[in-house]
């Protein structure tokens, strides 16, 4: 039996690897060198033009078009996921009757654009006034702020829905021959096994469709609802100031980087047991 009597001497850490200087990379750190010279620019401009009594008087407007634009994307998101629950069902079910209702639904608010929904929902929907007001719904769609809810709502559904089914169907069907194979019911066996597995996969996609929603809500303000993008018109049509409209990018634009801040912490937090 033999063994060891001298160490092996600790060697020095490989040098760093220093990739070279490729044509790509020379033309990347110029755009970004071009990225920052624009960015620079406009915040020249906006200093030096900046007018405290346009901001004294329209800055309130914006505060409450942001709020208008938040509430309508919370309330969309929180509604659509809930109804996306029972299409994503229809859409996996063997019955051939929800699986066509549930596919043509899905096909039709993710293959139409949100403008020409909203168009239909506040528009169309007004042309049949005396039958809505039959039902006792006309108080419901003659507000804009309500037919831009329910466009967002319907449209967003179809698509977390189709998020949510990917994400069940990408569980191994392993997990359900082994939870069958424990005598768990098929309730447990979803609630405790499957869903978990498939919220995890549905994070990033979720993330990516409410920050979609976000700056897809700009669009509602083409039907009167004063959000921030309405609030922003009203602002530029009594102003003719560029800066109306860059104002309202960097409040979209800070919304999204917050939102996704937010969101891949909570990623994080919740796949910190997959990491290694």
């Amino acid at each position: 039996m033999s063994y060891a009597t001298q160490l092996i001497p600790a060697r020095p850490a490989p040098p760093a690897y220093k990739p070279p200087i490729s044509g790509s990379r020379i033309i990347g750190l110029f755009g970004l060198a071009l990225w920052a010279l624009l960015g620079l620019a406009l915040a020249y401009m906006m200093i030096s033009n900046w007018d405290t009594d346009k901001f004294v008087k329209y800055g309130p407007r914006y505060l409450s078009g942001l709020w208008v634009t938040m509430t309508l994307v919370v309330v969309g998101i929180a509604v659509g996921a809930l109804l996306s629950i029972p299409i994503a069902f229809a859409r996996m079910s063997k019955n051939r009757v929800l699986n066509v209702i549930s596919y043509a639904y899905v096909y039709l608010f993710r293959g139409t654009p949100l403008l020409a929904q909203i168009y239909m929902i506040y528009y169309g929907l007004g042309s049949f006034r005396p039958q809505i007001e039959a039902v006792g719904l006309w108080w419901f769609f003659r507000e804009a702020w309500y037919c831009a809810l329910l466009s967002m709502t319907l449209n967003t559904a179809a698509y977390q829905a189709e998020i949510l089914r990917g994400a069940i169907l990408s569980v191994p069907r392993g997990q359900t021959e082994g939870a069958k194979s424990l005598g768990l019911s098929p309730f447990v066996t979803f609630r405790k096994i499957i869903l978990p597995q498939a919220l995890i996969v549905a994070l990033r996609p979720y993330g990516n469709e409410i920050i979609l929603m976000i700056k897809a809500s700009a669009v509602v303000a083409v039907v009167t609802v004063l959000d921030l993008m309405g609030q922003t018109r009203y602002t530029f049509s009594r102003t003719f100031d560029y800066q109306a409209y860059l104002w309202a990018a960097i409040f979209y634009l800070s919304i999204v980087e917050a939102m996704r801040h937010i969101w891949a912490a909570m990623e994080a937090r919740l796949t910190r047991h997959l990491k290694r």
